[in-house]
């Protein structure tokens, strides 16, 4: 889980993720969490209930707390996009979600809950992959310890999958 410090404001996530993915050939979904911290977990369940719905030209990656061991999984399938969901402090309301790109996490510290900060990750990502890069953060309401997310980010998560599935380039679906 990241944590970042957003304006808040009129926003649409649906308007955001349309005109990054314009021009995606191959689609990288990277789900993040972990899924013993409640919300913590909403990346990789995103990524799930996307399975079985998304064309070839999308691969959809369950990276819970390790996305850095997926790194060159990742290069080597080429991308034009790759997408990271998870969960983080980013200052909204619980189950707000926000699409943030590396160069605006590139001043935050290089603290997160994963082994590897998140902008390394994509800092790595970008260069090796030559891929546009971006972070779906939701706001989580609970992270203490415990499975299954609470309602609210329940929501945010179902109102995530339908979008993204409604914002895959024709191309990849």
């Amino acid at each position: 889980m990241a944590c970042f410090n957003l304006v808040k404001g009129e926003y649409s996530v649906q308007d955001a993720l349309e005109k990054w993915f314009a021009g995606a050939e191959q689609v990288v979904v990277a789900g993040i969490g972990n899924p013993i911290r409640r919300d913590d977990f909403v990346g990789v369940k995103v990524v799930q209930d996307l399975k079985g719905k998304v064309s070839k030209n999308v691969c959809l990656l369950e990276c819970e707390t390790v996305p850095e061991s997926f790194m060159q999984e990742i290069v080597d399938l080429k991308p034009s996009h790759v997408l990271l969901i998870d969960a983080a402090f980013i200052g909204l309301k619980s189950g707000e979600t926000r699409l943030v790109f590396p160069e605006q996490v590139a001043d935050f510290p290089a603290v997160t809950t994963h082994v590897l900060p998140l902008r390394i990750f994509c800092e790595y990502i970008t260069k090796m992959a030559e891929a546009k890069i971006a972070l779906l953060l939701i706001e989580p309401e609970n992270t203490e310890f415990g499975e299954g997310l609470t309602a609210t980010v329940q929501t945010a998560a179902e109102k995530i999958t339908k979008i993204l599935l409604e914002c895959f380039p024709a191309s990849c679906n």
